[in-house]
């Protein structure tokens, strides 16, 4: 069973409008300043740089790129990304130019932090991992079309669930059997439970912040988590997939949300590369 739950959901025509409470004091609060770099100081890379398990770079808000026009929605791959990280790698203050396609890659648990995305291409940061915790806090994207995280690897992603006990949180469940096809999907789900946290995060100008993979070769349930946001001018917070028991939860009452059609979005996910089919847009209770 999908569960998808929201504090303090409010939709006035199309628009969602609140105001941001202060992150906790051990948290630096989202912040949509972005980071301009000199030029002089801009590092391309030929290739992609790859962080290696366990270690961190800390890019001292130096903006990085590949020196290359960006392909627009055309899929790429790891090798099209600016920085590759791998199992318990860190990425920190950084900032990612327009000059790039495919961003950040997490091959398995990342941290990324404060990590500012100037204009983003295909995807700002892609999950691949197959287990574990992967953590996206402070930081930016702008500019994405399609989407700024796309989680491909199992499990958990943190961006979106509310926890809180208040008469203003509001609950969104959705059932797995809610499409004939949902136990065909579920039996083809394979890995391990995966999580992918993201706080104190400024989006501007996107299509979906969050998406879950729809058409991905191998499904399997995802969660993510979204707290301390600020979004403007954007189209979907979060797309989960109902069929495969996605779960999101989205604490709205910690979010800023300006110009926001969507808080988030249930898709009928499949495994053979079709476009997938939305099956609720803000709606509670869906079947």
């Amino acid at each position: 069973m999908v569960q998808i739950s929201f504090a303090t959901f409010a939709v006035i025509a199309g628009v969602l409008s609140q105001t941001a409470l202060a992150a906790p004091s051990e948290k630096r609060a989202a912040s949509c300043s972005f980071p301009n770099p000199s030029a002089s100081t801009n590092v391309k890379l030929s290739a992609a740089r790859t962080i290696k398990a366990g270690e961190s770079f800390d890019g001292k808000n130096v903006r990085y790129g590949r020196g290359v026009k960006c392909g627009g929605q055309k899929e790429g791959g790891t090798k099209d990304a600016v920085f590759i990280l791998e199992s318990g790698a860190t990425l920190s203050n950084v900032v990612i130019g327009a000059d790039q396609n495919e961003g950040v890659h997490c091959q398995g648990p990342c941290t990324i932090r404060n990590v500012w995305f100037e204009d983003v291409c295909e995807d700002a940061i892609t999950i691949r991992q197959s287990s574990g915790t992967t953590n996206i806090t402070g930081g930016g994207a702008k500019g994405a079309s399609d989407k700024v995280v796309q989680h491909n690897g199992g499990g958990q992603s943190d961006m979106c669930r509310s926890k809180q006990s208040s008469s203003s949180r509001f609950v969104l469940q959705v059932s797995s059997r809610s499409t004939r096809t949902a136990s065909r999907t579920l039996a083809s789900s394979t890995g391990r439970a995966a999580t992918a946290k993201i706080d104190s995060y400024c989006v501007q100008d996107f299509g979906k912040l969050y998406r879950s993979c729809g058409n991905c070769s191998t499904q399997v349930k995802r969660e993510v988590q979204i707290s301390n946001i600020i979004a403007s001018n954007g189209k979907v917070l979060a797309g989960v997939n109902s069929n495969y028991g996605d779960v999101a939860t989205i604490d709205t009452k910690s979010n800023s949300y300006t110009s926001v059609k969507s808080v988030c979005n249930t898709y009928e996910g499949n495994n053979q590369s079709k476009e997938p089919p939305m099956l609720t847009e803000n709606k509670s209770n869906a079947k």
